[in-house]
């Protein structure tokens, strides 16, 4: 199943399962609160009648002047209450009765009525029956303990009995089932809603990382000059742009690996056409005499090229991939710069250059590295200068921010700009190169010991190589 659907269906479920835990509490909410709200009202028709039927004694007045309180005609509110009304034998008064020994203050709940004394109420509008039932003493004990879960109930004390006001718990349910509905469609819409808007959101996030797939699968089939930035944000758009970085990267790596193969080829390829010409012409009795010897002694020296070359490229292999061939430890790089310049004396001397070295700042400093590899680095770098400096080469120390920077500079040529992109890539030549493996071995090594190496021109003229090595602890 695709991402999309699989969050579509994870979303709808649990959206689901919200509003249907939302819809519960909100019936039972509703329910409690309506239920609540009835038996308010219900408490405050009873205080209401039972407030305005005290007992007053005025025996004056006779049966003809008995005031009717109509309970069905109170207050709209209180429209689903019905009243029973029993004396205090527990009897049933039936609708029309008269009470003697009353008298009412004026009340609103009970249409008509002024603020009069009289020692007789009539009762109208009280029910003796429920639903079609009569109303028994048992069935009125039955509501005043709660054991009819059917109605709601609130018993008064009236002066002559007990005032029973009573809902049908039915009529509740309709109304807040009739109100949940609607809260419900009104759900079901916003759900609906919501619904569509993750399906958009969702295809909008979705799209990005379908777009990176295709791109994956360029650089699965190795097409790593096809691949395309995605445009996304956030963590989708981080991912695409690593992508589009490693496919880079993959591409020059692809790129540098068949150059590496051409220069290669070439490189072995000329030593080998010099000793296999020599050979033949020596065997086929082409060189006589001295051109024999000469002969034999160009075969020596391209057999001893051709090592060289196939023991720099050994090395370079193996420091970009074995752990091993790299012994770390503190190295005195004073020390080590010193031992580099005896050992390149021979050849300053030779051409006649003066070195210039101002190393004071490395007194007791020490790098993490593997000496006798960056001891190479260094013959290597000096190598290079050597072959192209005019008269003078520079060697200079400084130590800033806990870094130890070394420069060595000549007074030469300088570097052609095309070149120096790839000056430190296998087989890039200058002219009067050697193998033009020097400088990549070089770089590989200083990067191992956690430092870097970059090259470029003075402003006086000549090259510039500049290393980079934190100070070891």
């Amino acid at each position: 199943m695709k991402l999309v659907h699989q969050i579509n269906i994870a979303f709808g479920v649990a959206l689901v399962l919200v509003l249907s835990i939302t819809a519960v509490l909100i019936h039972y909410v509703l329910l409690d609160h309506f239920i609540g709200t009835q038996k308010q009202d219900m408490r405050t028709m009873g205080s209401y009648l039972s407030a305005n039927m005290k007992e007053e004694n005025a025996s004056t007045l006779s049966v003809s002047n008995a005031t009717p309180i109509n309970i069905q005609q109170l207050s709209p509110a209180y429209a689903n209450i019905e009243a029973i009304i029993s004396d205090d034998n527990g009897n049933i008064v039936p609708s029309g009765t008269v009470l003697e020994g009353t008298t009412t203050a004026a009340n609103p709940l009970i249409a008509g009525m002024a603020a009069v004394s009289t020692p007789y109420v009539k009762v109208e509008g009280a029910v003796t029956s429920i639903k079609g039932e009569p109303v028994t003493g048992s069935g009125l004990k039955d509501l005043w303990s709660g054991a009819d879960g059917r109605y709601l109930v609130e018993v008064s004390s009236l002066p002559q009995g007990k005032l029973t006001l009573l809902t049908p718990v039915s009529k509740i349910k309709e109304i807040e089932q009739a109100l949940l509905i609607r809260l419900l469609l009104v759900f079901g819409v916003g759900g609906l809603l919501m619904l569509l808007f993750s399906l958009l959101i969702t295809r909008k996030l979705i799209k990005p990382l379908m777009r990176l797939k295709e791109e994956l699968q360029k650089v699965k089939g190795r097409q790593f000059s096809k691949v395309k930035l995605v445009k996304a944000g956030g963590e989708i758009g981080s991912v695409a742009q690593t992508v589009y970085d490693m496919a880079g990267e993959l591409n020059r790596f692809n790129s540098a690996q068949k150059q590496f193969f051409q220069n290669a080829s070439h490189e072995l390829k000329s030593p080998l056409m010099s000793i296999a010409g020599y050979a033949e012409g020596i065997r086929d009795g082409v060189f006589e005499g001295d051109s024999v010897r000469k002969g034999l002694d160009i075969i020596l020296s391209e057999s001893g090229r051709l090592r060289n070359i196939v023991t720099e490229m050994t090395l370079l292999a193996k420091l970009d991939s074995e752990e091993d061939i790299y012994k770390a430890s503190p190295v005195d790089l004073k020390e080590l710069i010193l031992e580099t310049t005896e050992r390149m004396n021979p050849q300053l001397v030779k051409k006649g250059i003066q070195l210039h070295a101002s190393y004071e700042a490395l007194e007791q400093i020490s790098v993490t590295a593997d000496r006798d590899k960056l001891l190479q680095a260094l013959i290597n770098v000096m190598s290079n200068a050597i072959r192209h400096a005019e008269r003078n080469i520079y060697i200079q120390a400084v130590v800033e921010k806990g870094q130890i920077r070394l420069i060595v500079s000549d007074d030469g040529k300088g570097i052609p700009e095309e070149l120096l992109p790839y000056l430190f890539h296998r087989f890039v030549k200058g002219k009067d190169g050697d193998s033009g493996l020097g400088l990549a071995i070089a770089r590989a090594i200083v990067e191992r010991c956690g430092g870097w190496i970059t090259a470029d021109n003075r402003r006086e003229g000549g090259a510039q190589f500049s290393f980079g090595f934190p100070v070891s602890g």
